[in-house]
């Protein structure tokens, strides 16, 4: 697996332009909120200029209609007093109201204008504050991807150009890829050992605290390995010893590392080598058919002069031994290889010499 921040946050650019200002370089320590860069601002200064001109203008225009709808309204007021008199005819009074209507949606139609002259104006001045980057978090410079003068894109709707990235460095995890077979027995909170290549007499100690719901496939047809990350917050205790005045974050983003995942923990069984357990068919038992054979798992054990063989229970194992439920006793001598010789050669009551493991490939 990899080492990798617990949190990082991917900073990308909301306008276009040009970077005039960059302010950090990798590896730099940044407080929330400070300034990272700048984009050019010549452009959105400008938007911001033509908003004010036009929301000036909008405004205009509805004191120029509001004025004009006053008129027309005092208008409409007399000539239907006049024509509720009898004093001027229908089609004058029909002319007077027909421009009050026009002069009243004119009101309404340049209020609208306003309202939008004033969105624009509000976005323009949004677009101008964007071209200034903050840091959204306190934290290291993990990755810089930019350079001073160098363009970048960025809309509202998409993310933009990935510029730079912030990690929190004091919490690290280290992400694996376990297999489909095994992951039913992972659980978050599940304790692990972690090595990293960088830190080689090192053992880091680490919490599972995220299991991924989708698997990921790599390879192709028959090949196909079918995995999931799961992630190990490695404990701040483990790696105190590592840090110093001059390396305060010991652990950086992209070590290999490997974790061994303890999904259960028993004290007090019998255990024996891994190697040391095979299977064989049951020959005292007649089948018809292949898929019925019924298949023996067994230990052998010594006397002193003879192989021994066991039926046993097997329960839960790690890389180099596996659990005993029963048939093994506690002191019993397991033969435990050669391997070639358990798996395939050795039998019940086979003679057996006892040597010690240096000797066991020796030619004398």
């Amino acid at each position: 697996g990899k080492i990798q921040p617990e949190k990082e946050v991917k900073i990308t650019p909301d306008v276009s332009g040009e970077i005039v200002e960059l302010t950090v370089r990798e590896g730099d320590n940044v407080e929330k909120g400070q300034l990272l860069l700048r984009i050019k601002p010549d452009v959105y200064i400008s938007q911001r200029d033509r908003s004010l001109a036009a929301i000036s203008q909008a405004r205009a225009r509805l004191s120029q209609a509001e004025a004009q709808f006053i008129q027309a309204e005092l208008s409409y007021k007399r000539n239907k007093q006049l024509y509720d008199e009898e004093t001027i005819s229908r089609s004058e009074f029909e002319q007077a109201e027909a421009s009050y209507l026009v002069a009243k949606a004119e009101v309404d139609a340049a209020r609208f204008s306003v309202t939008s002259a004033e969105a624009a104006l509000k976005e323009a001045n949004e677009n101008l504050v964007k071209t200034s980057i903050y840091a959204p978090m306190s934290g290291t410079v993990s990755m810089l991807l930019v350079e001073l003068g160098e363009r970048v894109a960025g809309t509202g709707m998409m993310a933009g150009t990935d510029m730079l990235r912030i990690a929190d460095l004091s919490r690290m995890e280290a992400q694996v890829e376990v297999n489909e077979n095994d992951i039913p027995r992972v659980k978050l909170g599940d304790t692990a050992t972690i090595e990293i290549d960088a830190y080689t007499d090192h053992k880091f100690k680490g919490i599972v605290t995220e299991i991924a719901s989708s698997a990921k496939t790599t390879g192709v047809s028959a090949d196909q390995v079918t995995n999931f990350d799961v992630n190990i917050l490695v404990l701040p205790d483990s790696y105190e010893a590592l840090v110093t005045s001059h390396n305060q974050n010991p652990l950086r983003p992209g070590m290999s590392a490997t974790v061994d995942i303890r999904t259960e923990i028993r004290e007090g069984i019998i255990s024996v080598p891994i190697q040391s357990v095979t299977t064989r068919t049951d020959t005292t038992v007649v089948v018809r058919n292949l898929s019925d054979e019924k298949i023996r798992t067994l230990v052998f054990i010594t006397d002193g002069e003879r192989a021994l063989a066991k039926d046993v229970i097997t329960g839960i194992q790690d890389n180099s031994y596996i659990e005993i439920i029963s048939g093994v006793a506690e002191g019993d001598r397991v033969i435990s290889a050669p391997f070639s010789a358990i798996s395939k050669k050795l039998s019940d009551s086979t003679l057996v010499e006892i040597v010690k493991k240096e000797d066991l490939f020796s030619l004398e």
